[in-house]
């Protein structure tokens, strides 16, 4: 068998005449070049088959580049050739290295690879990553995985906040800043060009009304009785916890047996969504259901999940087979925090103290929030806990005994 090898014939003027004329001289199927006699370094490939396609050679540093500009008389004439390998040479002793460039383009940059960019880099260190990755694979993926990242405009994105926003306008907006801040941090990586706009901007969002819902006295016995009947033993913990303290559903999820304070009734969350450490008093009645809860001495979670070690992970599915025997349907899981706030303010609490128990991030309230002492916040939940408890029509399941208060001895 043969070696392959290089032919060169002489350079010519590659007229769409000239290009028409050329054969095929070749030999063992090695490649065949013929140059323009005009501009250097612009070609055309003749296949062994007849295909005929322009090309550009250039050299990047100490490396000799071919770059194929396309296929004669299917995607370029030999006019246009000759313009584009102006074009491609100019870029050449302006730095740039067009093959290079084309690699890159043709190596990743998609939308799955901007989204796994996302999450390794921003969104798994942001506390709410875990919806960012949740929107990711039910929005974004099965719609445009392997689409390039600048090929995505504007009409693209305001198609997918529509459609989402037919059954979910909260939802379709959240998306929507989920994509904005994605195509911003691709300019930022290369993903997308340097001046290329950003194709989330300047599409109007969904009105969004704010939700007032909460349990109601009338409602309470009803949901305590479901509560009470729910098999998963964590969830029914979790429930209850969630009605007594207001802790955001993943803080309570991760909270472990030594976050757990007996000496002063407190739970301690060391990770928050205000980012800093939130001490909740806990109540009578939330004292004597963790009292009575069991432990695992191979699991540090107070609410153990079905895995070893774990934590309860999904506490959905067992809230939607309790609000549905409550006829609360309606009632979503974190409207049990909202309902703590409500039931505070209802007895007479200052929206500040409520702030505090909640442990809400409002800025222009964080300094008011320090004037209230611990008691107060402790009373405050003591009283919530209570009026709970005796509009479930229960009493704590274990003695708590009165502790002091902090900076102060009890009484001899």
């Amino acid at each position: 068998m043969g070696v392959d090898t290089e032919t060169r014939q002489g350079p010519v003027k590659l007229t769409k005449r000239a290009v028409d004329a050329l054969t095929y001289t070749g030999t063992g199927n090695g490649a065949c070049y013929i140059w323009d006699s005009e501009v250097k370094g612009f070609g055309v490939r003749v296949y062994p088959g007849g295909r005929k396609a322009f090309l550009v050679a250039y050299r990047a540093g100490t490396r000799k580049r071919f770059l194929t500009l396309g296929t004669f008389g299917k995607d370029l004439t030999a006019d246009e050739a000759r313009k584009l390998a102006i074009v491609t040479l100019g870029d050449v002793v302006r730095g740039t290295d067009p093959a290079q460039v084309r690699e890159q383009e043709r190596q990743g940059e998609t939308m799955r690879d901007l989204c796994a960019a996302y999450m390794d880099r921003h969104g798994n260190a942001k506390k709410s990553g875990s919806e960012d990755q949740r929107r990711i694979d039910r929005y974004i993926l099965p719609k445009w995985a392997s689409l390039k990242a600048r090929a995505i405009v504007r009409p693209d994105v305001e198609a997918l906040h529509r459609k989402i926003g037919k059954t979910a306008p909260y939802e379709a907006n959240r998306v929507l800043a989920l994509l904005s801040k994605m195509f911003e941090l691709a300019r930022r990586w290369g993903f997308v060009p340097e001046g290329q706009a950003n194709p989330a901007r300047d599409i109007d969002r969904f009105g969004e009304t704010k939700r007032d819902r909460w349990v109601t006295p009338d409602e309470l016995p009803r949901l305590a009785q479901a509560i009470n009947e729910e098999p998963n033993e964590s969830a029914r913990a979790a429930l209850w916890l969630y009605l007594l303290t207001g802790c955001r559903k993943s803080e309570l999820l991760k909270a472990q047996w030594a976050d757990v304070d007996w000496t002063r009734a407190e739970l301690r969350l060391p990770d928050t969504k205000a980012g800093r450490v939130h001490y909740i008093p806990l109540s009578p009645p939330a004292v004597a259901l963790l009292r009575d809860l069991p432990r695992a001495d191979d699991n540090p979670f107070i609410l153990p999940g079905k895995l070893p070690g774990a934590h309860l992970v999904n506490v959905s599915k067992p809230w939607g087979r309790v609000r549905a025997a409550a006829g609360v349907e309606d009632v979503r899981l974190h409207d049990l925090r909202r309902t703590v706030g409500s039931w505070l303010a209802q007895s007479g609490n200052s929206l500040h103290l409520i702030g505090r128990v909640l442990n809400h991030s409002n800025q222009s309230t964080t300094a008011v929030y320090a004037r209230f002492g611990e008691d107060s916040v402790r009373a405050a939940l003591d009283q919530h806990g209570a009026r709970l408890m005796g509009a479930a029509g229960l009493t704590p399941t274990a003695e708590v005994t009165e502790l002091p208060t902090r900076g102060r001895t009890a009484a001899k």
